[in-house]
């Protein structure tokens, strides 16, 4: 038996009009009670309905003006493919004119424009009233990703590159969300038809939903409210959710300019700034939340020693997400005793704690009471986070009650860098720790400014952008002036967030007159933040006590283990390369205790044995490591993080970075920074902010008061889906044919939606339309591919992997009278559902349109249950 996504092409009722070359249309065929692992009939013998395909001649661009408008209309022509590279190179995207205006309306987006989205380009002016929406386009020419624009009244198609700006309409057609991409006919359809969109578009955690515009615009910069479906959201409350240590944050949306903290939590911790709280959580033996953050881990390390083995402590176990293979609602995670609970239930917890701990704030800091659905929620997470880590994080958020499945909107995903680099841009220069490089003598530092201080004293050399306005307000003070004042148009840097558990890099080209960011690389990293640290010093007690030692001592005194961490976590904290003095860390008493009844030994004659002439036991009773010793430890994190910087420098797509910045919490580090500054300040400027911890935070509020900031990035991975092409001989193998009908078809044709680093704009939309195998049935369920590579042909290619299924539920809203007659009489004809996926933005969503019926379809990309 064959098992493959029954996926192949249609022609349509509709009059279709091609943006690009080689375009063929899909359809899906699959039983309502067939599973995704066998999609075949009874009689073994794949379903394929009467075929015709469909090209278009090969679209002829100017790439020398890239704003230059080109008629490239070519209407629907029968085309059998003759050439094996057609298959290759074929573009499998189109654009349906929507016949009527029922189907057009149930895309109908809400607008709430940042204050930058509503200045518009004189070309965007001349096409007031016209459906926009965005296309992928083929490898030649990805870096130049087209917008159509197309007039219902003349069935005419005008191509726009717009590689640096949205338009005016594209901008129009997001809301402040970003979780609507749909088409709209005008501005007055989009108030008439609010109402049955939210009633026949009731989505899941990925899915796009309209929502009522508002023509109210924006008051200033500093004076608008977002509106989201039909509440009014007064505040943005983003939380940064790291390995480590979390916090939360928040703006009034009447008060853009001021980002106010979390309050001073309870506990004390030497060192740690107490705007942030450690990521840990205490369960009671019954599996009961107990407390987060300092308290939790205070009133572990109070309990008794036997009594602590029967509480649930966990702590960095947000990286579980980013390691688990196959992530899913039932994965486990283990406590500090060795019990296992799931994922979910411990991210549930805490982000309910943020959320009622923020929810009281704000009530007390305004005098009146806020509920949940007076906030727009933003959660920070790692850019190389798979899908389903996002979706994971996404699907805890619901349970703890910060938005839901019938408001997706209320919530966004943030990705760590992305929110840094936001913020950056706002700081002024005054903020930036200078760039110090200490020289040594007897007892005594001395510390002289270097590379970045000079620079900001030659004024003349930031400030040659003939294009800026002559009113611009320049301070003649340079200090006083934001980072993005100060840069030209175009200017380039790169962001290098260390975490606790990650390292996050973005490459970022700000066009400062505009307000946006555009994404010159795909996000890169890996899993080597302050962590790699700790474990570091874990292998070194591994090697002086044995593993088997450490290891039980873990688990039977849980508490004592978190002691030794917390001891080690102070000194790393204050460790620094231009300091001779020993560090101690105090060994707990239960350790001592435990070592000498379970090896009939000291542990000071433990450390001699070792023999390390950098790690000695002190008098006062500590293991003392030497600045050489601590610089160990650190090594091999930080050169994984050099390593990684410099193979994004040496890439020729990110020539022209003129500045590096370091953020994160692990960025506080004096080591790590003196050995980022060492390896790359001869080729540009390091630049570390000042609460180098707390810019994530702060830029996650600012993500979530204007959404559209960053409005071009590039994709991590290829997406696509599986599908049936004609059957060449001599290209493509004999074992993927399959024959129906006296029909020859190659099966199992990687469709690519996206390729791996391409540049995809904010408001790009990939369209795809599957015609369901009977008239009447009730879901389509196709399976979601990816790879790292943009040359995969086939899904069973190597490094080709299932990642989750677009799901179609052509019936969950119900039919009305009126549409059943519709399908009635149109049974004779295909039944299409147009598909609109959405790969700029932070997550991939996906909307539906019953073209049938002018009804939205629920349509879900679900990344957990694969």
């Amino acid at each position: 038996m064959v098992t493959y996504d029954r996926l192949i092409p249609s022609t349509s009722p509709t009059k279709f009009f091609y943006v690009l070359r080689e375009e063929t249309t899909y359809t899906y065929d699959r039983d309502d009670n067939s599973n995704d692992d066998d999609l075949l009939s009874t009689d073994d013998t794949p379903e394929i309905m009467n075929i015709n395909q469909s090209s278009s001649a090969s679209l002829s661009r100017s790439l020398n003006d890239p704003l230059q408008e080109q008629h490239v209309i070519k209407e629907e022509s029968n085309f059998e493919h003759a050439l094996p590279e057609s298959y290759q190179h074929a573009s499998y995207e189109y654009l349906s004119a929507c016949n009527g205006e029922e189907n057009t309306n149930q895309f109908s987006p809400s607008t709430n424009l940042s204050p930058h989205q509503q200045q518009s380009s004189s070309s965007s002016q001349k096409y007031p009233n016209k459906y926009i929406t965005s296309t992928s386009y083929s490898p030649a020419s990805y870096r130049y990703p087209p917008t159509s624009i197309i007039d219902e009244s003349t069935h005419t198609t005008k191509l726009t590159h717009s590689s640096n700006r949205l338009t005016q309409q594209q901008q129009q057609l997001l809301p402040t969300s970003s979780h609507s991409a749909h088409i709209s006919q005008n501005n007055n359809n989009n108030n008439n038809n609010n109402n049955n969109n939210n009633n026949n578009n009731n989505s899941n955690q990925h899915s796009l939903h309209p929502t009522p515009s508002d023509d109210s615009g924006t008051e200033s910069s500093a004076h608008y409210q977002q509106q989201i479906g039909n509440h009014t959201h007064f505040v943005v409350v983003a939380i940064d959710f790291g390995t480590t240590f979390s916090g939360y944050a928040f703006a009034f949306t009447r008060d853009i300019d001021s980002i106010l903290m979390m309050r001073k939590v309870d506990g004390n911790d030497p060192g740690v700034i107490n705007q942030k709280t450690p990521t840990t959580i205490l369960l009671t033996p019954n599996l009961e939340f107990h407390s987060f953050g300092f308290f939790a881990r205070d009133f572990f390390h109070d309990l008794d020693p036997d009594e602590a083995k029967r509480w649930l402590y966990f702590e960095k176990f947000k990286m579980h997400l980013h390691y688990v293979q196959d992530l899913n609602t039932q994965t486990l995670i283990s406590a500090s005793n060795g019990r296992k609970v799931p994922a979910l239930t411990i991210f549930t917890y805490a982000l309910q704690y943020f959320k009622e701990h923020a929810l009281r704030e704000l009530s007390d800091q305004s005098g009146t009471r806020f509920v949940n659905e007076d906030v727009r929620w933003v959660i920070t997470v790692p850019a190389i986070w798979k899908q389903s880590a996002k979706q994971f994080m996404r699907e805890a958020a619901y349970q703890a009650g910060i938005a839901s499945r019938e408001f997706p909107e209320q919530l966004l995903i943030a990705l760590e860098p992305e929110a840094a680099s936001i913020y950056i841009r706002k700081l002024r220069m005054h903020q930036f720790v200078p760039d110090e490089t200490p020289t040594f003598s007897r007892n005594t530092v001395r510390r002289e400014h270097g590379i970045f201080s000079s620079a900001l004293s030659d004024q003349s050399s930031l400030f040659h952008d003939p294009e800026r306005a002559p009113n611009d307000h320049i301070d003649s003070n340079p200090n006083n002036q934001t980072f993005e004042v100060l840069l030209d148009r175009g200017t380039r840097y790169i962001v290098v967030d260390c975490g606790g558990g990650t390292v996050d890099i973005t490459v970022h080209e700000l066009d400062n007159r505009m307000g946006t960011l555009k994404e010159l690389y795909k996000a890169t990293g890996g899993p080597f933040g302050s962590v790699g640290v700790d474990q570091e010093f874990e292998k070194t007690m591994n090697s002086i006590f044995s593993t088997e030692v450490m290891e039980e001592f873990k688990l039977k005194r849980p508490a004592g283990y978190v002691d030794l961490m917390i001891a080690f976590e102070a000194r790393k904290r204050t460790a620094s390369p231009f300091k001779n003095n020993p560090l101690n860390i105090s060994l707990p008493f239960s350790f001592i205790d435990f070592y000498k009844k379970k090896k009939g030994s000291t542990v000071e004659s433990a450390i001699r044995r070792y023999n390390d002439p950098d790690i000695k036991w002190s008098t006062q009773g500590m293991m003392r490591l030497t600045p050489e010793a601590m610089k160990r430890l650190f090594h091999p994190t930080i050169e994984k993080i050099k390593a990684t910087i410099g193979e994004i420098l040496n890439t020729p797509d990110v020539k022209g970075i003129q500045y590096l910045f370091l953020v994160g919490g692990f960025a506080e580090s004096p080591i790590l920074q003196h050995e980022i500054r060492r390896a790359f300040s001869s080729i540009l400027k390091v630049i570390i902010p000042q609460d180098v911890s707390l810019t994530i935070l702060k830029g996650a509020v600012l993500f979530g008061l204007d959404p559209t900031i960053v409005n071009v990035r590039r994709s991590r991975l290829t997406y696509g889906v599986s599908v049936l092409n004609r059957f060449v001989p001599d290209y493509h193998p004999s074992e993927k044919k399959i024959v129906k009908d006296n029909i020859e078809w190659c099966a199992d044709i990687f469709d690519k939606f996206v390729l791996v680093d391409q540049s995809i704009g904010l408001g790009d939309i990939v369209v795809r339309k599957y015609t369901p195998a009977r008239h009447n049935q009730a879901q389509c369920i196709i399976s979601f591919y990816c790879s790292e590579s943009d040359k995969p042909i086939y899904v069973t290619d190597p490094g080709v992997r299932k990642i989750g299924t677009l799901v179609l539920d052509m019936f969950q809203n119900g039919y009305s009278s009126v549409d059943q007659s519709i399908l009635a009489a149109n049974k004779n004809q295909r039944r299409e559902i147009q598909t609109r996926m959405v790969f700029g933005d932070t997550e991939i969503k996906v909307s539906a349109l019953d073209v049938t019926t002018g009804k939205c379809v629920r349509a879900t990309i679900d990344f957990l249950n694969k």
